[in-house]
């Protein structure tokens, strides 16, 4: 089984891409981030006629994720369990289903630029509501994967350039940490479980020719509980999709799990 995440920046712009990916490639269920579009406008026939299952949480022009499978898709959850003081988040960035009995995640965590501001500190307690329901899930000692555009370079390794993101929220240490909270709960990083050594990266900026230079990070990530780490056999990222025109400046992830 391929699961497969992916920050399209857009499905009304990536929509073709998006569908030859699940033509070509072989993921089973694809996770999909910055929609960029509300429920009413998901493209669920599109995905149908191709014998595709999809579940989404959409919001205009802002956030948006989705989960395609080709099998069905049961259990739906959309977004994370509120907290108090949480009750007026509204923001579409979490949505959990059960696929092919591996219970999925697709995350688009806040990026929290600029620093220090009420964006970070929505970002540092969005990622303490999600490390909160992460734990649930681990009691529940069930195979989770939960995977997406995370905002966070957890390591050196996982940028070109650390320096020129020091003030970033994405390299922050209050961010990394956060990140780190989950890994020391017990979710295992597919990507470093397979290639402890290597860029891997995952986005490149649309300026500076960072593509062409491989000035990337990785920030795109899938996270796996004990019971789903037990059943890894390979993870790495596609790049092929960030070459095509009008691309995304994310590249899909993908893990594979054995049946």
């Amino acid at each position: 089984m391929r699961f497969a995440s992916w920050n399209v920046n857009s499905l009304k712009a990536r929509l073709e891409h998006v569908l030859d990916y699940c033509r070509s490639s072989k993921a089973d269920c694809l996770l999909l981030q910055e929609l960029k579009l509300n429920d009413e406008a998901f493209p669920h026939e599109r995905f149908t006629e191709l014998g595709w299952h999809s579940v989404c949480h959409g919001q205009k022009t802002y956030n948006g994720v989705a989960i395609i499978a080709n099998t069905p898709i049961e259990s739906v959850t959309r977004g994370l369990p509120l907290q108090p003081g949480d009750e007026t988040d509204e923001q579409a960035r979490y949505i959990e289903a059960e696929v092919r009995g591996i219970r999925v995640g697709a995350i688009y965590l806040p990026n929290g630029n600029p620093l220090p501001g009420p964006k970070f500190d929505y970002k540092l307690a969005w990622m303490q509501r999600l490390n909160a329901h992460a734990k649930t899930l681990l009691s529940q000692e069930i195979p989770v994967i939960l995977g997406g555009d995370y905002n966070v370079m957890p390591q050196e390794i996982d940028c070109y350039d650390p320096q020129a993101w020091a003030e970033d929220a994405l390299w922050h240490e209050k961010s990394r940490a956060a990140f780190f909270r989950l890994l020391n709960m017990g979710y295992t990083d597919a990507i470093r479980a397979i290639h402890p050594k290597g860029s891997q990266y995952t986005y490149w900026d649309y300026q500076g020719g960072a593509w062409q230079r491989d000035n990337g990070i990785r920030i795109d990530h899938m996270l796996l509980s004990p019971e789903a780490a037990n059943m890894l056999v390979n993870a790495g990222v596609d790049k092929g999709p960030r070459g095509l025109e009008r691309p995304s400046d994310h590249t899909p992830v993908w893990v594979e799990l054995k049946n």
